[in-house]
């Protein structure tokens, strides 16, 4: 029986990141790009524990990953508040059809 190493948690990071970037990158409603956003920051954060495990300081990775939550708690409450005025003004969270701020 194997043991789960560091270079399993980087993998799973690694496809966590590609798939938040695949979703950022393809989709054009804002809702979908903003999940994959959280992706990212969640794959990052998966990082920040498996690199602070493995060098017996935990107590500093999971620090960063309260920061890395709280960033993004901050992003999807200001990114929610510009979707719902976009919504309000342009009738659509349609990226592709949001092409100007003044209307």
């Amino acid at each position: 029986m194997s043991q789960v190493g560091l270079s399993h948690f980087l993998v799973v990071g690694t496809i966590l990141f590609c798939l938040g970037l695949f979703c950022v990158l393809t989709r054009r409603n804002a809702v979908a790009v903003l999940i994959g956003i959280e992706l990212m920051l969640n794959s990052a954060g998966l990082n920040f524990v498996a690199f602070a495990h493995w060098q017996d300081q935990l107590v500093s990775g999971s620090i960063m990953v309260v920061f890395a939550i709280v960033l993004a708690a901050a992003e999807a409450a200001v990114a929610l508040a510009l979707i719902l005025a976009f919504r309000r003004q342009v009738r659509t969270v349609n990226l592709d059809s949001i092409d100007s701020l003044k209307e």
